[in-house]
């Protein structure tokens, strides 16, 4: 597991903080392709965000819990691993609903999603006392300072308010077509170029 990024306040929160950031069709890195994120932080230093919807393929939660020597209950979830992003693939982060909470190693991303990147939350889940909601990742997406502003501004991405139905409930497949459609998006009509007046 990984350091949590600085907590909320700590270098001056940026707008992103906390929403969903949408690929535009035409993305032109194929591992951010139909990509969504949730930003886990954003300032002017830069941004963290955990992709929400494309599985790591290869290990189960169980196998990656039984590789930790962590115990798992028969009624465990099972749930994909997600891959969070290209940077620090090998360290593992849990977005989760907030009535779960380490003090010393939640960090509230929003009133009602969390962030923690500690062993302990994964024995809770595979003991049954984690948190109702969660999403485990491996690895993240990070931007320099601006660079995820320039990225928006040239017709990389689209962002919306978080909803924790997409988040949490929908399968991967289905994700990106949801925050799309909050936005009242006709993927149809979307494209990466930039419009000329």
């Amino acid at each position: 597991m990984a350091n949590v990024p600085p907590r909320r306040g700590d270098s001056g929160d940026g707008f992103l903080l906390g929403k969903l950031l949408i690929a535009l069709p035409g993305m032109s890195d194929p591992r951010f392709e139909k990509s969504v994120i949730f930003m886990c932080a954003h300032s002017d230093q830069g941004a963290m965000g955990l992709i929400v919807n494309k599985p790591f393929e290869g290990l189960t939660f169980r196998e990656l819990l039984a590789n930790m020597e962590v115990t798992v209950a028969d009624d465990a979830p099972d749930p994909p691993i997600l891959f969070g992003g290209p940077v620090r693939t090998g360290q593992g982060f849990v977005l989760h609903t907030a009535e779960y909470a380490d003090s010393e190693a939640t960090m509230a991303v929003t009133p009602e999603v969390s962030l923690t990147a500690t062993v302990d939350i994964l024995r809770a889940i595979a003991q049954g006392r984690g948190p109702r909601k969660s999403l485990f990742a491996l690895g993240y997406a990070g931007w320099g300072p601006g660079q995820i502003e320039s990225e928006i501004l040239s017709n990389g991405w689209l962002h919306c308010d978080p909803d924790n139905a997409i988040l949490f409930d929908l399968a991967c497949d289905a994700k990106w077509r949801a925050a799309l459609a909050t936005l009242g998006a006709d993927i149809s009509g979307l494209s990466a170029e930039a419009g000329r007046a």
